[in-house]
């Protein structure tokens, strides 16, 4: 089977970008990451992806008057790159419907909670304020609802006594690693 060819975006650091780029050194990982895309220009993660011969763009949403401007021209620059799969890894924008259309079933998202719970921002506070004894991290397929699309993996942690939201994201993160480079194997490979 051929390797899917994968792009990341990202806005910053771009950790589970880095995950997926170190799990797709093995040459039996169904998925190779062949292109970063951010919409902040000095975002960290690029030059991460830089090292690591990865060939990286900047397309910067402030560039273009619309939201689905924006979109189209990010869609028309990933199409370029004869990419298979799109993985979202701190990619912070909402994408429009004409895009997810686009990518339709071939984009993934990780999100820091258990959903359907805690969609959208902030859900490490919003899991303590609600006195939550378990959180974690999904990874979805991206759909025109936010954070609604199909689950395909989940990881849990505790919330422990005493944990702050940023005690908790610590964990959350520490979980997403793995994960999101095991639901990226698991779409390569139900992609054929």
């Amino acid at each position: 089977m051929r390797r899917k060819r994968t792009g990341v975006l990202i806005s910053g650091r771009g950790s589970n970008m880095k995950a997926l780029v170190e799990a797709a050194r093995a040459p039996d990982y169904p998925a190779e990451i062949v292109h970063v895309v951010s919409n902040i220009a000095d975002a960290p993660g690029l030059s991460f992806a830089q090292s690591q011969g990865i060939s990286t763009h900047v397309v910067n949403h402030r560039d273009y008057p619309s939201r689905e401007a924006y979109d189209r021209a990010l869609s028309a620059h990933l199409t370029a790159q004869d990419l298979d799969i799109i993985c979202c890894a701190g990619f912070m924008r909402i994408l429009t419907p004409a895009f997810i259309r686009d990518w339709e079933g071939r984009i993934l998202n990780i999100h820091p909670s258990l959903l359907p719970a805690y969609k959208g921002l902030h859900t490490h506070e919003r899991a303590l304020a609600d006195g939550a004894t378990e959180h974690g991290a999904t990874v979805h397929l991206v759909t025109a609802e936010l954070d609604g699309g199909p689950i395909v993996a989940q990881a849990k942690v505790p919330v422990l006594p005493g944990d702050t939201a940023d005690s908790l994201a610590a964990r959350v993160l520490a979980v997403e690693h793995p994960l999101y480079v095991r639901a990226l194997a698991q779409l390569a490979r139900s992609l054929g």
